[in-house]
Order: C-alpha cells, then sequence, then structure tokens
C-alpha cells in the first residue's frame, strides 16, 4: 500500500461533494477513477493536492498523514491537472527547470533529470520550442515529464486526456501505463471514459460522492454479471441514482 483515503468526506457550503470516501492504492500498480461528470473526482484531486482543505477524514502517503506532516507527503506527489498548468511562453525545458527549482533540485541534479524525463516522454527535440507550439499530446507529456522530475512515489493524473484525439489519447494512456511497469509507478488515472480503463486495472467507481466500487474491472463484470465495464457501469450509477 503506498496511499490510503480515510473516511474523507467534504461539502461546499451545505452540499455534500464526497461522502466517506476510504480506498487503498497498491505500489506500482495503474488504478483508475471512474466517475460520470460532477461524481466528486476533481475535488477528490484538490484534496490529494492540498488545493482544497481536507474537512474530514484523512489521506496517508507511505503511512505520512496530509494533515499533520503535509511537506513530507507533497514530496512524493507528482501531478498532472484536467487543465493544462504550463507557462505556454516559456520553452519546455524552462518549464521543466522551473519546477525542478520548487522543489530545491539543483542546477547539476536539474540537468540531468530534465534530459532523462524529455528523452523518456519523446521529447527529446523538442526541449528549446515554446510550449504555445507544441500539439495537445506532446504538451501533456512534457506535464508528465514535469511531474516526474522530483521522482514522487505517486502520480495523480486528473482527465489527462481531455481534448485530446482519439490516437493521442491511446498513445498517453500507455505511456503511463509503461511507466507502471518499467519504473514501479503508483498511478491514479482519473476520467469519465471507460474506453480507457483496462480488465486487469484497480477500478474505483465514484458516483454522486460515494465509492461504490474498488476492485479489478475483471473481478467488478463477474461480480455484478454484465458483459463488460460500461455494462456494470450502468448498473452501478442506476441503482446508486
Amino acid at each position: 500500500m503506498i496511499m490510503e483515503a480515510q473516511a474523507v468526506s467534504y461539502r461546499y457550503r451545505h452540499q455534500p461533494v464526497l461522502q466517506e470516501v476510504s480506498f487503498t492504492l497498491a505500489s506500482g500498480r495503474f488504478h483508475a477513477l471512474l466517475g460520470p461528470n460532477g461524481a466528486g473526482k476533481s475535488t477528490l484531486f484538490g484534496l490529494m493536492t492540498r488545493l482544497l482543505a481536507l474537512q474530514q477524514g484523512d489521506l496517508l502517503l507511505g503511512g505520512r498523514s496530509l494533515k499533520r506532516q503535509p511537506a513530507a507527503v507533497m514530496r512524493h506527489l507528482g501531478v498532472v491537472f484536467q487543465h493544462n498548468a504550463l507557462d505556454l511562453d516559456l520553452s519546455v525545458m524552462q518549464n521543466l527547470m522551473y519546477h525542478a527549482a520548487l522543489h530545491g533540485l539543483s542546477p547539476g541534479e536539474t540537468r540531468l533529470r530534465c534530459g532523462e524525463e524529455l528523452e523518456r516522454q519523446q521529447l527529446a527535440e523538442h526541449t528549446h520550442i515554446p510550449v504555445r507550439q507544441l500539439n495537445g499530446g506532446h504538451r501533456r507529456r512534457v506535464e508528465i515529464a514535469r511531474a516526474l522530475l522530483h521522482r514522487p512515489a505517486l502520480l495523480l493524473l486528473d482527465e489527462p486526456t481531455a481534448g485530446l484525439d482519439l490516437d493521442s489519447r491511446a498513445a498517453l494512456n500507455a505511456h503511463v501505463r509503461t511507466l507502471c511497469q518499467e519504473r514501479r509507478l503508483t498511478v491514479l488515472w482519473a476520467t469519465h471514459l471507460i474506453e480507457e480503463i483496462e480488465a486487469e486495472d484497480q477500478v474505483l467507481i465514484l458516483h454522486r460522492g460515494r465509492l461504490l466500487a474498488d476492485e479489478p474491472g475483471v473481478a467488478l463484470t463477474r461480480r455484478y454479471g454484465g458483459t463488460s465495464l460500461t455494462d456494470t457501469f450502468h448498473v452501478l450509477t442506476r441503482e446508486a441514482a
């Protein structure tokens, strides 16, 4: 286990958005957080990244509490947000160097890691190109490279394929899965697109702020007697409506 959510609840004014959400993320595994728009996925990510303050419950990363040891937790977290967070007027390398400086990496270590990540993301030839000139798929890869510079244990991706075409979506999904296999990186991939999920993925289904399921997709489908994860998702969310 690398991350544990313990009965996390959150309200906007008097409206409950998350209700006692609990789960664990296993080391080196691809986890899919599935839910329709408005399910609470972005709110959960906001809590995990401290964009929102925890109101009830706790999040533990490697046994460290986000409430009590926030800096220690954030050092081991990499994030790719739904909306592009790059400076479009800076080059690819400048975006990475700025992020590395925020994490306190030395200039020498920064150059080394930037080179490694750009090579791994197949972006070496784009090093000095302004981000504004990159297509959507390449921008996402820059964001992933940036998120991995400080070598986090957990990578969070909130609707990372939003705005990408079908081929770019598939390529990005496959790339992140390769990172899990080659680097034992733990991934939480939030999406409302069931086609981005594979049968063996650990699937967390969030609907109206409640966690309805947390098990491998193939086992989940078998449990509810469906022919596909799509069928199972519709059964679960219809029953919870």
